[in-house]
């Protein structure tokens, strides 16, 4: 696997830990850190409990992930 490579899945968030903070579950069942803000570190939003979201993982590290902005919550 090349070092550069990210692995994008659907996930579901089901609770808030701080303002840009949630975690969240994939579909079999999988929870984990995920953090709202884009590379540069600009959030986004806003997201509500529930809500369907594509996040990114690295490979080395499936307990964080990052949520990926999609072209309805870009601003």
């Amino acid at each position: 696997m090349q070092k550069n490579e990210l692995i994008q899945l659907d996930a579901t968030l089901v609770d808030v830990i701080d303002d840009s903070v949630f975690s969240a579950t994939l579909e079999n069942g999988h929870r984990f850190i995920a953090l709202a803000k884009e590379k540069g570190g600009r959030k986004f939003g806003p997201f509500r409990l529930t809500d369907p979201v594509k996040v990114v993982f690295s490979p080395y590290d499936m307990s964080v992930a990052r949520i990926e902005p999609t072209g309805s919550l870009e601003s």
